[in-house]
């Protein structure tokens, strides 16, 4: 099957034979350097062009603070305008072959038509979201909880959608649901901690029971919002502790965002990776909390260090590692598209740096206690510039050398600025 391509193909090539000299040039260049460390560029460039981190259907519309939100022009509607700007950045960027959706937002009549029309655009779903954060019309609220809801009707309403987006996921080639919940309290007493967790388990516990087998379901924890005295899944060791009561399918999710300012997010990788239960990694960055800025936008080293554990447990084979990927970001005032296309660069660069890190000696630093060159390997591997790598990876890919010069001369902005005509006045709101 022809795929179908949102920029014309003739463009990517035009704006590549201008770039292929200089890149053919500085891709020798970083050959060279890397052989005196012992390093295969073509082997880097294999696992670069192998790397692939899934696309929120949420996170190609702008997002907003609960101030303000301020659509861009040409904004998706629905799921189906959703896929068209997520194939764009596949086909410019050739690092998102994946979307995961969220329901109810991504509801449609016809679940065959839709994932037909991801298909025709090379795209596949990866793990489904589910919303029991905000109330629907007809529905009990779930402003109180909702999986851990003091009433038992409010938790089965919430369970009963997680059963449905099973469901959906079947339907639609999923294999993993990934569940969040907003639950807990803004008050000293308001909510009594221990039974919030025994009614979430024995929630939780009906849902796993309706994974098929292969599927997995991920536990996303949160410290704080909305909730903001005390969040029912606030931290890795609740997620881990509830991930370890539920069976070997349950695994945790890791959101940058959504730790304590200065935790070690790369030594709860660690953990999760040692005992098999890193499900997946939502990929954003901040300076103050769950910011949901674009990846590598405010600390990449951190970024680096988090592969560096990934790449780490990849490469020696770690026992149960498979996590799924995924860009989790808010992008107020940037183009959505362009966000995207950078940050899947970010996590790119950050891969290929933890890539070539010089293992044996790292291993020789930490057993012989060496602090200074333990360090120093990490940050000869980092100071790399790996751009040459990414930017050849994506070429052989059939991408383009530049993905957002290429998509600003297309006028893909443009023209669905006019084909989608929505009410661009700023309003309330986080999506």
């Amino acid at each position: 099957m022809t795929l179908r391509t949102p920029i014309d193909p003739e463009l990517i090539a035009k704006h590549n034979a201008r770039l292929e000299n200089d890149l053919a040039a500085d891709y020798e260049h970083l050959g060279a350097v890397l052989a005196r460390r012992g390093v295969d560029l073509e082997a880097i460039t294999a696992r670069i062009q192998r790397f692939a981190v899934a696309i929120p259907s949420w996170g190609v519309g702008s997002g907003g603070t609960r101030f303000a939100r301020f659509p861009v022009a040409g904004e998706p509607r629905n799921i189906f305008e959703k896929l068209e700007d997520c194939a764009v950045i596949q086909q410019l960027g050739r690092a998102t072959p994946s979307v995961s959706p969220h329901f109810p937002w991504d509801r449609v009549d016809d679940l065959r038509e839709l994932r037909d029309f991801a298909r025709s655009y090379g795209i596949v779903f990866d793990a489904i979201n589910s919303n029991t954060f905000e109330d629907l019309p007809g529905q009990l609220s779930y402003k109180f909880g909702s999986l851990t809801h003091t009433h038992k009707p409010v938790r089965e309403q919430a369970i009963a959608h997680n059963l449905e987006c099973i469901e959906i996921g079947k339907r639609l080639g999923s294999r993993a649901l990934t569940v969040w919940i907003g639950d807990g309290s803004n008050f000293p007493g308001q909510l009594n901690m221990t039974k919030a967790l025994e009614r979430y388990l024995e929630s939780m516990r009906v849902i796993v029971a309706a994974l098929p087998d292969g599927w997995r379901a991920f536990i996303e924890h949160k410290l704080y919002e909305p909730a903001l005295y005390s969040t029912v899944i606030a931290d890795w060791g609740t997620s881990f502790i509830c991930a370890t009561q539920l069976g070997a399918n349950v695994q945790c999710l890791v959101d940058l965002g959504h730790h304590a300012p200065t935790t070690n997010i790369e030594q709860i990788v660690a953990r999760l990776i040692q005992f098999q239960r890193l499900g997946g990694f939502h990929f954003n960055d901040s300076k103050y909390g769950d910011d949901d800025l674009d990846t590598g936008s405010v600390n990449p080293f951190q970024i680096f260090l988090v592969f560096n554990e990934l790449v780490d447990a990849e490469l020696r084979g770690a026992p149960g590692f498979a996590p799924a990927y995924m860009l989790d970001q808010s992008h107020i005032v940037t183009d959505p598209i362009e966000s995207l296309l950078e940050s899947a660069v970010a996590l790119q660069r950050a891969y290929a740096q933890a890539s070539i890190v010089d293992r044996d000696a790292l291993n020789s630093a930490q057993d012989t206690n060496d602090a200074l060159m333990a360090n120093r390997t990490l940050q000869n591997a980092v100071r790399m510039d790996v751009e040459s790598a990414i930017k050849m990876a994506r070429k052989r890919n059939g991408g383009a050398i530049d993905p957002v010069a290429v998509f600003r001369d297309s006028r893909y902005r443009q023209c669905k600025a006019s084909a989608r005509p929505q009410d661009l006045t700023g309003k309330s709101g986080i999506v």
